[in-house]
């Protein structure tokens, strides 16, 4: 196991700011939960200080119990908030964002794990601020190709969903209800569902993977249709979490980047602070997105 020791380019500055204290506030007053917070993401500062968040649909807690993630595990009984949609487009109509980006906890407890209140919240946006940019980051849905096309339905402009680490350490990082085929087969589905609709996928370095390993897993991505990839590194949120093995260097993201760019993807975020939602990947995504918007009205 490796010291926890972060080396220096894993250092952040502590959060803060107006832009940072007026979003904690909003999305205190309506109750709406984030990832960046729940997940314990180390790019809180320049994301909320920039005005732009992850929102976490579905609540704080998670019926998934990964070895890598830091959100609470739990059953929820079904709990829902049925006016959360209406709350997070005030939110976002509030902040004036024009791209956002939306993921939720996983909630096998509820029929379609969640995928018509996804809809409903992409619609809710879509409604209050027409010009908004909705990139949507979902569950698995135990492998249920309708509930994923309830999302795909509602319009988003990307659909996310993270296969997290190589196939041979899916077993030891994820809940056993998912699954590397499984993943692969949420991505394929979607992208067949809606033409131009941007896919894009997460994987997690530092969990003791290969480098063939991980570009195993980008090959098999980009045969799944995928377009966008984000690779970071894995910190452990607590003792009970898995251990990093290794701490990636920058360069060896930065070779991993332009391996990425030779299979395909249209865009590769790697880096060892990178995360499924980076600022720096929004922004290309809403340039590409505004782009074909233009050209399509011409």
């Amino acid at each position: 196991m490796l010291a926890e020791r972060k080396p220096e380019w894993l250092r952040v500055r502590p959060a803060g700011g107006e832009s940072y204290a007026h979003l904690k506030g909003l999305l205190r007053t309506l109750d709406l939960h984030t990832v960046c917070e729940e997940a314990h993401c180390p790019n809180v500062w320049e994301c909320w200080g920039g005005g732009t968040a992850t929102i976490m649909l579905l609540g704080d807690l998670c019926t998934r119990g990964c070895r890598f993630c830091a959100v609470r595990s739990g059953n929820p009984q079904g709990a829902l908030d049925l006016d959360e949609p209406r709350k997070v487009a005030e939110a976002l109509a509030d902040l004036g964002l024009t791209y956002v980006v939306l993921t939720s906890v996983d909630r096998d407890d509820l029929p379609d794990g969640g995928a018509s209140h996804f809809a409903a919240t992409i619609r809710a946006i879509k409604a209050r601020s027409p010009g908004i940019l909705v990139e949507a980051l979902i569950p698995d849905f135990q492998g249920d190709l309708d509930a994923v096309r309830t999302v795909v339905d509602a319009g988003p402009d990307v659909l996310d969903h993270n296969l997290e680490t190589v196939r041979r350490l899916q077993g030891a990082a994820r809940d056993r209800r998912a699954n590397y085929e499984q993943s692969l087969s949420v991505l394929r589905g979607a992208k067949a569902m809606r033409p131009g609709l941007f896919t894009k996928s997460s994987l997690m370095l530092g969990l003791g993977e290969t480098r063939e390993e991980v570009l195993e897993a980008m090959r098999d991505l980009r045969a799944n249709g995928v377009d966008l990839l984000t690779l970071g590194q894995y910190l452990r949120p607590s003792e009970w979490h898995l251990p990093v093995q290794e701490y990636v260097s920058p360069e060896a993201f930065d070779a991993l980047r332009v391996r990425g760019e030779a299979l395909g993807f249209a865009y590769v975020a790697a880096g060892p602070l990178v995360r499924s939602s980076y600022r720096a990947g929004e922004l290309f995504l809403e340039r590409v997105l505004r782009q074909r918007r233009e050209g399509a009205g011409a």
